[in-house]
């Protein structure tokens, strides 16, 4: 007889703000009653405890409802690695299809995405001197000036990594400092789990790029509304962050800590947060841009979550 088949594993992606997490949650009620689903967050920024508003976070209720994972795991004053995840999104997999669930991946962390599928080399442990010296020189001369030193020892990093990102050029400059490899050679030595799943992969695509700041301006008004700059207030004064934590860093949550440490007006770092999550966005779309595998949806099609679900009933044979 033939091997069984691989298990099956969904993802859902695409940029912030594109609708991911109520697409995911009419899908789990179209499969209700025939494949049970339990959600695995792919978002670096959620597993952090007391972050809900500017994550967006699904709610309590929603999450006491269908079962998710990788929420809430960390403090923000604690480190969250791409191979933090990779490790525990198997291990979360490994749970859910023993209990006989299909894992929904989603989220819109594409290096979290790529590390799991195509693999994430075994890299150096953190080394808070090299970060210092980093960092100082980021404050004396400007992460620009660190990005154009990332592509004379790692093009193909510095290719990926936007020259406004600080963790990951920090991360990419600490790896070449520490080992003298390439950031982007590491990547290349460890396979992923590729074949060790049938993939259904999604991504949700925006009409225009005009309609998808439109959306974000309204998004960011509403998590305002809801309290966000409370919940950024509240981090801040608990005294033992920073803006070099990598909780701080998110987007929207960077921007209004420096309101409330008085570097900008509230107007000014609302608007530096909009543009930011715009940036975000539109390098997720880069990323999405170069998987010519993963499945296009367009944002706001009614039939998204119909087509998904049969789909994903046929590969189950459901």
């Amino acid at each position: 007889m033939p091997p069984p088949p691989p298990p099956l594993l969904v993802v859902l992606t695409g940029p912030t703000g594109s609708g991911k997490s109520d697409l995911a949650l009419q899908l789990v009620q179209r499969l209700a009653g025939r494949v049970p689903v339990e959600i695995v967050s792919v978002d670096s920024a959620q597993v952090y405890r007391s972050m809900d508003i500017g994550t967006a976070k699904p709610a309590r209720a929603i999450r006491d409802r269908v079962p998710h994972h990788l929420i809430d795991i960390r403090d923000p004053a604690e480190a969250y690695s791409a191979g933090d995840f990779v490790r525990e999104a198997q291990a979360t997999i490994a749970t859910i299809h023993a209990r006989g669930a299909l894992p929904l991946l989603v989220g819109g962390t594409m290096l979290y995405l790529r590390a799991l599928r195509e693999g994430l080399a075994v890299l150096p442990a953190a080394s808070a001197e090299v970060r210092r010296e980093i960092d100082a020189r980021a404050a004396a001369s400007g992460w620009a000036v660190l990005h154009a030193e990332l592509r004379r020892v790692d093009p193909e990093a510095a290719a990926r990594i936007a020259p406004q990102d600080a963790q990951r050029i920090q991360r990419a400059l600490e790896v070449h400092r520490l080992t003298g490899t390439a950031l982007s050679h590491w990547h290349q030595r460890t396979p992923g789990l590729r074949a060790s799943y049938r993939w259904l992969r999604y991504a949700l695509w925006p009409a225009s790029r005009a309609q998808m700041r439109v959306e974000l301006e309204q998004r960011f008004a509403a998590m305002m509304r809801a309290g966000l700059l409370d919940e950024v207030q509240r981090l801040h004064a608990r005294g033992d962050l920073t803006p070099l934590h990598p909780a701080i860093r998110a987007v929207g949550y960077r921007q209004l800590w420096q309101y409330c440490a008085r570097e900008l007006s509230l107007e000014a770092a609302s608007a530096a947060a909009v543009n930011a999550t715009a940036q975000l966005a539109k390098r997720q779309l880069t990323w999405l841009r170069r998987d010519a595998e993963i499945r296009r949806l367009a944002t706001g099609d009614v039939g998204v979550s119909a087509g998904m679900a049969t789909e994903i009933l046929a590969a189950v044979g459901a």
